[in-house]
C-alpha cells in the first residue's frame, strides 16, 4: 500500500444513513458516517434530504474533495481522512486525539507545534502505528481550554 503525502480520493459512493464509502489513492477504503455533521452543521443542512446526500461525487481527475454540486457543498479529503481514521480507531485515546485534530482542522505540522511533538509522531498517532498516550489526550484538552480562554479574552497573568 503506497503512502499518501496528502489524502486524495479515488472514489466515493453515498450509502444509506448518511454514510460515504470512500477510497483513497493508496487503495484504503473506509465507510465514514457523516450523519452527525449533516445534522449539526448548518452549512450541511441541504444534505439532510437523502436524495441530495446521495449525489456525492468527486470531480474527475482531482480527488481533493467530495462535492455536491447542486448544493454547492464540499468536504475535503483531509477532513474525510481524519474522520475515517477516527471512526476506525481501535482505542479511545486515538479516537480522542483524531477528533481533536479534526475539530480544529490541524495539519500534522500545526498539531505538532500545539503539543510540542514532531510531525512524524503526530502522523504515527494518526495512523495507529504508535499508541496515543493518555498524557497527549490531556494535552489536547488543555490546548482546547487555553484556546477557549483566549477567545473569551482570558489569559494567564503570571
Amino acid at each position: 500500500m503506497a503512502p499518501m503525502k496528502r489524502p486524495r480520493l479515488r472514489d466515493v459512493q453515498a450509502l444509506p444513513g448518511y454514510k460515504l464509502k470512500i477510497t483513497f489513492i493508496n487503495d484504503q477504503t473506509f465507510i465514514v458516517d457523516k450523519r452527525e455533521s449533516v445534522f449539526s452543521k448548518p452549512g450541511l443542512a441541504p444534505l439532510r434530504a437523502p436524495e441530495a446526500f446521495s449525489k456525492a461525487q468527486i470531480i474527475p481527475g482531482e480527488g481533493w474533495t467530495v462535492t455536491w454540486p447542486e448544493s454547492d457543498i464540499q468536504i475535503g479529503a483531509d477532513t474525510l481522512w481524519l474522520d475515517a481514521l477516527e471512526q476506525s480507531a481501535r482505542d479511545e485515546n486515538t479516537r480522542s486525539f483524531l477528533s481533536w485534530r479534526a475539530r480544529h482542522g490541524l495539519s500534522l505540522k500545526e498539531a505538532a507545534a500545539a503539543l510540542g511533538l514532531t510531525p512524524r509522531t503526530i502522523s504515527a498517532y494518526g495512523t495507529g502505528s504508535r499508541h496515543v498516550p493518555r498524557t497527549v489526550v490531556l494535552a489536547c484538552k488543555g490546548w482546547e481550554a487555553e484556546k477557549r480562554d483566549e477567545g473569551r479574552g482570558l489569559r494567564d497573568e503570571t
